[in-house]
């Protein structure tokens, strides 16, 4: 338990009581008090009393109410005196630090339990009694956002993300390792792939913003229940992993937008290079050079069309058909042709899968 917590309190607290109101642990040590001087002081004088009673004790000029977790007294309330005014004001006090530290523990645990869920840390069939344990609602809808920085993150970024999500009840910012932090999200049924996309968006910008650096993130699946958080953890994974693999230049993927990536990405690596071995002439996709490469690129993006391509790389037509005709005999595929064109589309894509080596989840 925060002790800072307690010290918020009891600061709030001397006022009302009319006298010095603090906290001890259980080993007599003061974590919290009115009197700034007396914390870290260590009363020794009748903890067993203190923390054996059931109610209010009484010891020297001072007056202890124990409270804790169920099973045992872990801190005491005391204020000064030992009138009935300082009993009353002990049991007040009390009942208010009891119940702070009810929920600040719940709070802690639930983003612990959170955090187990989607690592697979917990049986499946412990999540329903500890999400019952923790007041989860099992209806709603989440979406896991996993952002990666670039370097190893301090607290300061894990802080501002958890600033930006300030509702801890709805959604939980997780430290996964020290390169990535989830976000589970709470969310619509009918929230759109675009819409937490957007959502990402504002966190990139806000991480640049304040830090300088350049984030990226992965968006798994909308999934209602905690039990399936590790299916859109593990999505947001993948997300990211085809992410870096086949488009670089993006800082934000959602798994639902993937396309052919994503299946791609899911083949075993021996049918990869079954199908290369195929539909390409042995070694052909190795020899093509930058300028070949950049050509294909092109004619990809402007839709197969010779003279937009052309235009578009500032040379003339003719000799865009020539670097076309030149293709063709390495690879044996033309590009004009529209399934030629697939097979080549697809083909780079499996190349470029071979060649990253992947991590697989």
């Amino acid at each position: 338990m925060s002790n800072r917590i307690f010290q918020g309190i009891i600061h709030q607290m001397k006022d009302a009581a009319g006298a010095t109101v603090g906290v001890i642990d259980e080993a007599g040590v003061v974590v919290s008090c009115s009197d700034l001087g007396k914390i870290g002081e260590i009363n020794t004088s009748s903890p067993e009393k203190i923390f054996g009673s059931d109610g209010v004790s009484v010891v020297g000029n001072y007056t202890y109410r124990n409270f804790g977790s169920v099973s045992k007294a872990e801190y005491a309330v005391f204020v000064e005196g030992s009138d009935e005014g300082a009993k009353k004001n002990a049991c007040i006090i009390a009942v208010a630090l009891s119940n702070i530290k009810q929920l600040y523990d719940e709070k802690h645990d639930r983003s612990n339990f959170i955090k187990n869920v989607i690592l697979d840390n917990i049986l499946p069939g412990d999540i329903y009694l500890k999400a019952r344990e923790l007041h989860f609602n099992n209806e709603v809808s989440h979406a896991v956002l996993l952002i990666r920085t670039p370097v190893k993150s301090d607290i300061s970024v894990f802080d501002a993300i958890q600033n930006l999500f300030p509702d801890r009840n709805k959604d939980f910012v997780v430290s996964v390792n020290e390169t990535d932090i989830a976000l589970i999200k709470e969310v619509n049924t009918a929230v759109s792939f675009r819409e937490l996309e957007e959502l990402a968006s504002t966190i990139c910008d806000a991480i640049q913003k304040e830090f300088g650096i350049k984030i990226v993130i992965g968006i798994g699946s909308c999934v209602v229940g905690i039990k399936n958080l590790a299916s859109s953890f593990r999505e947001s994974q993948v997300a990211l992993e085809v992410m870096k693999v086949f488009d670089t230049e993006r800082s934000i993927v959602s798994y639902n937008n993937l396309g052919i990536a994503r299946l791609i990405y899911q083949l075993p690596t021996t049918l990869c290079e079954m199908f290369l071995n195929e539909v390409m002439k042995k070694g052909s996709l190795d020899s093509l050079d930058q300028e070949t490469l950049l050509t294909i690129q092109k004619f990809f993006e402007n839709n197969l069309n010779v003279s937009e391509t052309s235009r578009k790389l500032f040379v003339h037509r003719n000799t865009l058909v020539y670097r076309v005709e030149k293709i063709k005999k390495l690879t044996g595929l033309d590009l004009r042709e529209f399934d030629d064109a697939i097979v080549f589309k697809v083909a780079l894509m499996v190349k470029k899968y071979l060649d990253s080596n992947p991590v697989k989840y």
